[in-house]
């Protein structure tokens, strides 16, 4: 960790989050940081917020999704800033959690390859199958401590996604339309392609956009598995901000 020692006392900094649309909060995610001992601090660069030049006043990254692609960057001229941030957390070692097209954006800033799903858009609550090796990574091991040994039920809703890994990559979690739903950059970088985070109105949000650009038939029928399945998404959105906490120790003791 960066802490620096002033007086005997370690120096405990916050968490970056960076958030694409306001359309894509930290939402559940957020709220299981704020539980902890975790403080966060979050950049809107759709609004005008600058995305820092390196992690030196932070103790973690997470990235969050959005409706952009990640090699959008006429449409969101930020996120090459945001890239060469995710690549200055894997060389640095900080721990970092890409969400969705953060997942995405981590993977192409490493050196691997996304693209337009060739299944098309995967949406709604899906199973992914938890590889064995997870069990001894230091963010899907306690994950799978909360959750069991799959498979998960988690929420998806994405358009692209990762075809190629980075090359020190390992792919921890797999699903059957998508294979590379999570996976590990390095020591301190993981990333997952479902949503954690996102909260039932956040989804109802996402679903009638889509019904809106044709893009599924029915908001209502996308809608209700992911209202039937609230409690299970609370308890996934708990197990990964408590295991993105863990993989902050010592920084953020308890």
């Amino acid at each position: 960790m960066r802490n620096q020692a002033y007086g005997g006392a370690a120096e405990v900094r916050p968490v970056l989050i960076v958030e694409h649309e306001s359309a894509c909060p930290p939402a559940l995610f957020g709220a299981g940081l704020s539980s902890s001992t975790v403080d966060a601090e979050t950049v809107r660069p759709y609004r005008g917020d600058p995305v820092p030049g390196d992690l030196d006043r932070y103790d973690g990254l997470v990235v969050l999704g959005g409706a952009m692609a990640a090699w959008d960057d006429e449409v969101a001229p930020w996120l090459p800033a945001v890239r060469a941030l995710l690549a200055g957390a894997v060389a640095r070692n900080v721990p970092t959690l890409g969400i969705c097209l953060g997942a995405q954006l981590l993977a192409l800033a490493c050196g691997g390859r996304v693209e337009r799903g060739a299944a098309g858009l995967e949406a709604g609550v899906n199973p992914v199958t938890v590889l064995p090796a997870a069990d001894a990574d230091p963010f899907f091991g306690p994950v799978g401590d909360r959750l069991g040994s799959g498979p998960w039920q988690v929420r998806h809703f994405h358009h692209d996604a990762v075809t190629a890994l980075p090359p020190d990559a390992e792919l921890l979690v797999t699903g059957k339309v998508y294979p590379h739903q999570g996976f590990r950059v390095g020591e301190n970088a993981w990333a997952v392609q479902y949503h954690p985070e996102v909260s039932g109105d956040g989804f109802a949000v996402w679903a009638a956009r889509a019904e809106a650009s044709g893009a599924v038939p029915s908001a209502a029928a996308l809608l209700a598995p992911v209202r039937a399945a609230e409690q299970t998404q609370a308890r996934v959105a708990q197990a990964h901000a408590a295991a993105f906490v863990s993989a902050l120790q010592p920084a953020f003791p308890g």
